[in-house]
């Protein structure tokens, strides 16, 4: 009896993790290659065991609780306790990574680096989600997220992984139509290329919008390289990241020396995530890249 109790509570945890992995029921029985029924029954057969509801529905969809987010460790830890055993060659990277990133560095650093972590791992697949609110753990099946500014998590894995600076940037020929800002005063006289001011979910980034209120809103995106975009075709003054903004030969900096607002992106893994083999390459990945990357601006900037 005991036995089946084991049986049935890990079918729950397998459900559960499914569940909050595709975000629904259906998605998760498709998955698992049951009916409805069948993933509800489980559900509520773990939340008999564990006495009490591991998910919700929220304003959002799924939604898990703290005896969820619990139950969730558990299911990460079978998870990774089994898939050595569908590896066919020692260290053969393989399964599902899933990242939570900011637009601009998943453009300029994740994507690059998977790519190269995928070369050598055929395997093992990256998925690279952008823009996660906040960068924050909780709610979501994201194995690891990169945040503006520390992320302030006790319960998690952090790691610095680069600083950047926002900057102004115009297009040489808004430059020659408009002129060029003298000092920070003659900025009210241009338009500001920028996020949508209310979907800003990130303090540091607003943050860097206040001593430039005195600008005019010119075209505004949630997208960064709609920005950067925006920003070349002369819609106005851009606040672009600096390995965006320089990396654009079209682009000039405005102000250079005058405006700055430092950043830096760290990396947030759960607590069980260092654990996972494929999880720690993909963070390696990150940091051997972005090393690779500053290395080379270093070497061009002292020649």
């Amino acid at each position: 009896m005991e036995r089946w109790k084991a049986v049935t509570q890990m079918e729950g945890l397998v459900t559960l993790l499914l569940v909050v992995r595709e975000g629904r029921l259906d998605a998760a029985a498709e998955e698992l290659q049951v009916n409805r029924t069948t993933v509800t029954r489980r559900l509520k057969a773990l939340e008999a065991a564990l006495g009490g509801r591991v998910v919700v529905r929220g304003p959002a969809g799924m939604e898990v609780t703290p005896l969820g987010e619990e139950a969730l460790a558990a299911a990460r830890a079978l998870e990774a306790a089994v898939e050595p055993l569908t590896g066919r060659h020692r260290g053969d990277l393989h399964g599902v990574i899933r990242l939570g990133v900011p637009e601009a560095f998943a453009v300029a650093f994740a994507a690059p680096s998977i790519a190269e972590l995928q070369t050598a791992h055929p395997r093992l697949q990256v998925q690279i989600r952008t823009n996660p609110a906040r960068g924050r753990m909780s709610h979501t099946d994201l194995d690891m997220v990169v945040t503006v500014g520390h992320p302030g998590q006790s319960r998690a894995l952090t790691r610095f992984l680069r600083d950047y600076e926002l900057r102004l940037y115009a297009s040489e020929d808004y430059v020659r139509r408009h002129g060029a800002p003298q000092d920070l005063a003659d900025l009210g006289d241009h338009p500001l290329v920028y996020y949508v001011e209310t979907e800003l979910s990130t303090e540091s980034l607003d943050a860097a919008r206040e001593s430039l209120r005195h600008m005019r809103t010119g075209a505004s995106s949630t997208s960064v390289m709609a920005q950067v975009a925006a920003t070349r075709a002369g819609a106005g003054i851009g606040l672009l990241p600096d390995f965006l903004g320089d990396a654009d030969p079209r682009l000039v900096r405005v102000l250079d020396g005058a405006y700055a607002h430092p950043l830096a992106y760290w990396a947030v893994a759960r607590d069980e995530g260092p654990r996972n083999p494929a999880v720690a390459a993909t963070l390696d990945a990150i940091t051997t890249y972005i090393a690779s990357v500053q290395s080379a601006h270093t070497t061009v900037d002292a020649s």
